[in-house]
């Protein structure tokens, strides 16, 4: 089965952070890397990108009919979306699995598969 990990967290940088809390946060910097790498080489994770700040972000929505384009995020928050994977598992628990093992914030969905609709 294939999901989607997406990674949150805040847009706080790593400069504007006091110690111990700048060590803490470039520990899990580190572990993030890890963490691809092993899965990366275990060919679980099959795709995924780091996404820029959610100020480039451009939203279209549409409501009874009109289309509107607005410069942000859809959603307004102190967290947002900073990247994501696409794994290809057994199942969901192997996804929670390796989410577990993520440094924090981890929302994993799975991929809608057409493929299976057609083979109906």
């Amino acid at each position: 089965m294939k999901y989607v990990l997406l990674f949150g967290g805040t847009m706080e940088g790593v400069d504007q952070l006091e110690s111990p809390a700048r060590e803490s946060m470039m520990a899990d910097y580190e572990q993030s890397g890890r963490w691809f790498e092993k899965y990366y080489k275990a060919g679980k994770v099959v795709g995924g990108h780091e996404l820029q700040g959610p100020s480039t972000a451009t939203t279209v929505s549409r409501k009874n009919g009109k289309v509107t384009v607005t410069d942000g995020p859809f959603i307004e928050s102190k967290e947002v979306i900073g990247g994501y994977a696409e794994i290809e598992v057994a199942d969901l628990d192997e996804a929670l699995e390796m989410a577990k093992e993520w440094p924090g914030t981890v929302e994993i969905r799975p991929v809608v598969d057409h493929s299976q609709e057609t083979a109906r």
